[in-house]
């Protein structure tokens, strides 16, 4: 159970930080992103226009498409509808084991893991699956993983102003299991805690148990 009503807890000892907006450029043509592409496989020592290779440059263009989807999409808009009916509801809300892809913004290499995400509603509450798709919008861009995780947590405590929110992600970077050192098998681990979860060593302690240990909950 989550700590009786603590003033230190009040929405204005909450960590105030609207979610910056990615920085808009201007993007090539599609029939320029296919160049370099072909430029990419002639410098890695291949002939783009073997048979095996003449459709790889749509191929990959249109995974990028998927993989950087994100930058068209607007996490805060994905929270604004929210719900007040609780029922006095006022306990913690977790969404544990959020799967996502990314990509590393140093090498463009995968990022494969999944994200913890737990808020403490403050008179209203979010369908989870839109916390799913903010941990998508985020994900689907280049990516450095504490930033990512900073990204999601502020974007839910700025939207839904709730008393407090964490975020845990656990991932494994193949910019580091696949090139460089070779360490498979590692995985990264960060998290943002921001109000009751940050000031409140009792609320943290709940949620790390139930992203843990399943049996906790309702426990």
């Amino acid at each position: 159970m989550p700590p009786a009503a603590n003033p230190s807890l009040s929405k204005t000892n909450v960590q105030k930080i609207t979610p910056k907006q990615p920085i808009r450029v201007r993007r090539p043509s599609r029939e320029e992103a296919l160049q370099a592409v072909r430029t990419l496989i002639r410098w890695a020592g291949d002939d783009p226009d073997r048979e095996g290779l003449l459709g790889t440059p749509d191929r990959v263009v249109r995974s990028y498409e998927e993989f950087f989807s994100g930058y068209d999409d607007d996490p805060v808009a994905l929270l604004q509808r929210t719900f007040e009916e609780m029922d006095g509801y006022d306990e913690i809300v977790v969404l544990k084991d959020i799967r996502f892809e990314s990509h590393c913004e140093h090498h463009i290499a995968a990022i494969i893991g999944k994200v913890h995400i737990a808020y403490l509603p403050n008179n209203r509450v979010v369908g989870i699956s839109k916390l799913a798709r903010v941990v998508e919008a985020y994900a689907r861009r280049l990516q450095v993983q504490e930033k990512m995780n900073a990204q999601i947590a502020n974007c839910i405590q700025h939207v839904l102003e709730p008393k407090g929110v964490a975020v845990v992600i656990e991932a494994a970077h193949q910019c580091m299991t696949t090139r460089g050192v070779h360490k498979p098998g590692v995985t990264m681990v960060t998290s943002t805690m921001l109000g009751a979860f940050r000031e409140d060593s009792r609320t943290r302690r709940e949620f790390l148990a139930m992203i843990r240990n399943p049996e906790s909950v309702g426990g």
